[in-house]
């Protein structure tokens, strides 16, 4: 039995609330204390998380004009991203705390995704 059960669908219920998460969280935890890219790096991501979301070819998405394996990618790229910003910004106390938890958790929905299963009679 696999562990991998985000699929393509949850997946895409998720990305909305985690685009306005993304935006709306800095200024509801007052992140930037320790350097102001700790606000607006979550606020652009969010941003960009939108757009991408809106482009996506999954049911959720409303132009589906990008493959859904491009938005996996950049979703595994922002969740290393956001793992060394911290390192690299200079981010420190619920800054890189903030950072450290999204990027974890990030990580850990892209390598639980299911991958997709042909129907049966497609192969």
């Amino acid at each position: 039995m696999s562990l991998r059960f985000v699929s393509k669908e949850i997946h895409a219920y998720l990305d909305y609330p985690v685009a306005i998460g993304l935006i709306a969280m800095p200024s509801l935890l007052g992140l930037g204390q320790s350097h102001p890219l700790a606000f607006w790096l979550s606020v652009v991501t969010g941003i960009a998380a939108f757009v991408l979301t809106v482009l996506t070819d999954h049911h959720l998405g409303l132009f589906r004009v990008l493959p859904y394996t491009f938005h996996l990618a950049v979703d595994g790229a922002v969740g290393a991203t956001f793992l060394i910003a911290p390192f690299l910004l200079g981010f420190s106390g619920l800054d890189a705390a903030y950072y450290w938890g999204l990027g974890a958790t990030v990580a850990l929905v892209v390598s639980l995704h299911k991958g997709e299963t042909a129907a049966p009679g497609l192969l």
